[in-house]
């Protein structure tokens, strides 16, 4: 479903990204792990080209993203076409971006409405439904100003499933939540890797990377480090730094 090569990012003179190769696998759950600054979430927004890469190339379900590639020679697509590839890619916030001015269900809906053409009726029902599924079927009429923290993130992943995606990216989507609502927003994670969704998700959350992940990739200073099942990254890691990191996160 993904395939990252050789990716690398620069900010000013600090590369965020050395060279970044990832492969995840349809239907499967990658938890990416690693300290604050070691470009996990701009890995995150590469992958759906919220952030331009300076090399290297990604691609999603076998296309690439961002580009369109004649002869050897790669070409930006236009602003259009790379919305229309996002509406494949679901992308959840740690800070939820919901539109304040909108209804939990209006969120939700709004995506299909003007990305996907749909009627409004059929994506009113489709958001309800959605809400529902998070457990938020009596919150279609509240605005987020009048939602938890962990309700807000719950519409944001309804909103990122509102257009069916074929993969979806969370980005620390527990980390602004109080330590009480994060069981709830980590409750539909799981019943999302229930339903085979295709799922990369950036978390401090090692109990449930151990619990949910296929993979567990731990990245720093722009590399990958270690990856493989959680059982090998997470009990038995063979890199030094993968062990000092876990050795300050896990109980």
């Amino acid at each position: 479903m993904v395939d990252v090569r050789d990716v690398h990012k620069t900010f000013g003179t600090h590369e965020v990204l050395r060279g970044i190769d990832l492969t995840v696998q349809a239907g499967s759950v990658t938890v990416v792990l690693g300290p604050s600054g070691s470009g996990k979430s701009t890995l995150l927004r590469a992958i759906n080209h919220l952030e331009k890469v300076d090399r290297g190339t990604i691609r999603v379900d076998g296309r690439l993203i961002g580009y369109r590639e004649v002869g050897h020679r790669l070409y930006e697509l236009s602003e259009r076409q790379i919305l229309r590839q996002r509406a494949d890619i679901g992308f959840v916030f740690q800070n939820f971006n919901l539109f304040p001015h909108l209804t939990a269900l209006d969120n939700v809906a709004e995506a299909p409405l003007a990305t996907r053409r749909r009627r409004r009726a059929a994506a009113l029902t489709h958001a309800r439904e959605l809400l529902d599924r998070v457990g938020l079927a009596d919150k279609v009429d509240a605005y987020p100003r009048q939602l938890s923290g962990g309700q807000q993130q719950r519409v944001a992943i309804a909103r990122a499933l509102a257009l069916d995606p074929k993969l979806i990216l969370f980005d620390e989507p527990t980390s602004a939540l109080d330590p009480e609502l994060v069981g709830e927003v980590l409750d539909v994670l799981r019943a999302l890797a229930r339903s085979g969704t295709t799922m990369i998700v950036v978390t401090h959350e090692i109990g449930f990377a151990r619990e949910v992940a296929d993979t567990v990739v731990f990245v720093d200073a722009g590399r990958v480090v270690e990856e493989g099942p959680p059982t090998q990254v997470l009990d038995k890691p063979t890199h030094e730094r993968t062990r000092g990191f876990l050795s300050k996160v896990l109980f």
